[in-house]
């Protein structure tokens, strides 16, 4: 037994295969032609950022730059407080450092260290012992 499967082909049917073969050729031409627009238009907006990430990072620098200018300014401010302090200081012991006034710096720099273990020796004068540290230093080749 033979059947015949006639596909019945309208004139709708066939005008509406050619369409969407005639589209498809369309969009596919189409991007053919958009893509290289679209990467040149996508490289050119990632360099974009990758400027302003640049500029961004070099502003973050000069900020940071003036802050630590700021603080040296300020740490020198308070040194040179610190040597007028130092000099009224030895003004009124009469223009000689006495021993006593070394004692009182060695007291006074011991509130800087911090996590360091110091152990006072007194000696028969109760000065502290400056040049203990000396032993502790390797020679310089």
């Amino acid at each position: 037994m033979y059947h015949n499967n006639n596909i019945n082909l309208t004139p709708g049917i066939l005008k509406g295969i050619i369409w969407s073969v005639a589209g498809i050729i369309l969009i596919i031409v189409a991007m053919a032609f958009i893509r290289p627009w679209y990467n040149v238009w996508s490289q050119e907006m990632e360099g974009k950022a990758e400027f302003a990430k640049a500029e961004q990072n070099r502003k973050i620098k000069i900020e940071e730059a003036k802050a630590n200018l700021e603080a040296e300014k300020l740490n020198a401010q308070a040194e040179i407080e610190r040597a007028k302090g130092a000099a009224e200081a030895i003004r009124i012991e009469n223009g000689s450092i006495t021993s006593t006034y070394i004692q009182y710096l060695w007291v006074r720099q011991q509130s800087d260290l911090s996590n360091k273990t110091v152990i006072y020796i007194p000696t028969e004068t109760n000065l502290p012992i400056l040049e203990s540290t000396r032993a502790l230093m390797t020679p310089k080749e």
